[in-house]
């Protein structure tokens, strides 16, 4: 017997929200979408979200918690679960990357990667 698939896959938009950010006092908001998105074989709850954001002068922020914004979604195989969040960095471009904790409902943890992507503010990337 095959074991079964555990696989979240995860897309990320990002903007940068110019009304909340003060570019003269190093502070630049960007907000960004999440879709997760069970295409595994085992339905799988979300526990837990870490991210490593990183400014352009290398800074970076480690943080840790339980869910997503407040909830643990549960997601069966086909299904998605979409919430968007923000984060404040001190340099017009950054990054950020990270993981998700699964935990599918046969008992077994593991993770999903977030992939990498840029916080940019526009027309500061060519």
């Amino acid at each position: 017997m095959n074991e079964p698939e555990y696989h979240i896959e995860v897309d990320v938009e990002s903007a940068y929200v110019p009304e909340q950010s003060d570019p003269e006092s190093d502070r630049y908001v960007f907000s960004y979408t999440i879709t997760i998105r069970n295409v595994g074989e085992v339905p799988s709850r979300l526990l837990s979200r870490r991210w490593i954001i990183t400014d352009a002068d290398g800074k970076v922020q480690e943080v840790e918690g339980e869910g997503v914004v407040g909830e643990q979604p549960h997601l069966k195989p086909g299904e998605g679960f979409r919430y968007s969040s923000g984060t404040i960095l001190e340099t017009p471009v950054g990054s950020m990357q990270g993981t998700y904790l699964m935990l599918a409902d046969d008992g077994v943890e593991f993770e999903a990667d977030i992939p990498p992507f840029t916080l940019s503010m526009p027309h500061t990337l060519h």
